[in-house]
């Protein structure tokens, strides 16, 4: 049996490729493991943000196939089931007993003759299975290919499948939520790409230079923070063309919010920056010959990746609630786009709320999307210094 002990090197390279051998001491491991691989091993301890982490994946993966995950298309209209409530799944029934195949029942329509409401009740004559890959209205899948094949439905295309209810148009809500997902959920990621360049580079800048530099940078930063966030996104929003197609009025949203939202991540950098920018590594980088743009990218901005990676997640949920209160006020996204915003403008009339309800399913995603962010940024902050 070979018994060698071995040497530092080894015990790097094992860990490099992720070959731990079971022979290895919890201080030998974390003596040769390198700054991320104890981030991660830290945040593995925090459940909280784990789960957080596993829901925000499922979350951009309905966004991502939400052709394929929804029984009907956005703008799909069902005039005979308008606002009608969301429909209860069952297994059994009076008529056949248990069955393994779940269904839902069909909807009849009825008027109050004393408030002229619309209600809806269960008709139990007609009910319908549910199946998976079914066929169904035809759309274009990313816009490269078309296609019918839904991942759950009725095998009637005109069968009443609702199961988060309609709107007042006969819309199928829960359709429209899962459309949303991908407006409210990539416009949170393209607006920190572009807040997180802005911030690195002019926070890079601010505090490397200093000076002249140093001085326009802050006074813009501060120009920015002293003005209200929301008046200035309303101005700002205000001020695109009403004649702009829907993406392009998407890309400008994008950009006003990452105009605003860089001065934060800014100043942490310009931080960071000054403390780091006499340190000998750097003073090494200039003798070299780099440039201060090659020494801000491979040196200084390194160093602190992991405190950059925090700001960035929790600066997410912000954007995405900013999206929702313009496109929900009005000034933002509207229809036919279809983002959680958009959808909740249908709850700004109390009384529809107050018959209607389930208006509100697009404010709880927004909700549990926020909270996930939050959990997993806690979780990232508190991995973000493994030597703690």
């Amino acid at each position: 049996m070979n018994t060698a002990v071995p040497t530092k090197a080894e015990k790097k390279r094992w860990f490099r490729l992720g070959k731990v051998p079971k022979t290895a001491e919890p201080d030998e491991a974390y003596e040769v493991a390198s700054q991320w691989k104890l981030m991660w091993w830290k945040f593995k301890k925090h459940r909280i943000a784990m789960a957080a982490a596993v829901v925000l994946v499922l979350f951009y993966l309905s966004a991502l196939f939400c052709e394929f995950l929804s029984p009907h298309l956005p703008l799909d209209r069902y005039t005979a089931y308008k606002n009608a409530p969301p429909q209860a799944i069952h297994f059994y029934s009076k008529e056949s007993g248990f069955s393994l195949r779940p269904f839902v029942y069909d909807m009849k329509m009825s008027v109050n003759q004393e408030t002229f409401l619309r209600t809806f009740q269960p008709d139990t004559s007609k009910k319908y299975y549910l199946h998976f890959f079914v066929k169904g209205r035809e759309y274009t899948m990313w816009g490269l290919f078309k296609t019918d094949i839904h991942l759950f439905g009725t095998k009637d295309i005109r069968a009443p499948l609702f199961l988060a209810g309609t709107d007042d148009l006969g819309r199928d809500l829960l359709s429209r939520m899962i459309y949303g997902g991908r407006i409210s959920l990539s416009f949170g990621v393209l607006g920190i790409v572009l807040t997180l360049i802005l911030g690195l580079l002019l926070g890079g800048l601010s505090g490397y230079l200093g000076g002249v530099t140093d001085t326009i940078v802050q006074r813009t930063i501060d120009l920015l923070i002293c003005i209200p966030t929301i008046p200035l996104w309303m101005a700002l929003s205000a001020a695109l063309p009403r004649d702009w197609s829907a993406l392009e009025i998407y890309f400008g949203m994008v950009i006003i919010f990452s105009i605003i939202g860089w001065t934060g991540l800014a100043r942490v950098v310009r931080g960071k920056i000054l403390s780091l920018r006499e340190e000998d590594f750097t003073m090494a980088a200039r003798l070299a010959g780099a440039s201060d743009l090659r020494i801000i990218r491979k040196h200084l901005l390194p160093s602190f990746a992991s405190y950059t990676i925090v700001t960035v997640t929790l600066s997410i949920p912000a954007t995405i609630l900013g999206e929702t209160a313009l496109s929900f006020l009005g000034i933002g996204l509207a229809p036919p786009v279809v983002s959680w915003g958009v959808l909740l403008q249908d709850s700004q009339n109390l009384e529809t709320l107050a018959h209607h309800p389930w208006l509100l399913w697009p404010a709880a995603l927004i909700v549990v999307t926020v909270l996930m962010f939050n959990f997993l940024g806690d979780g990232l902050r508190d991995a973000a210094d493994p030597y703690k």
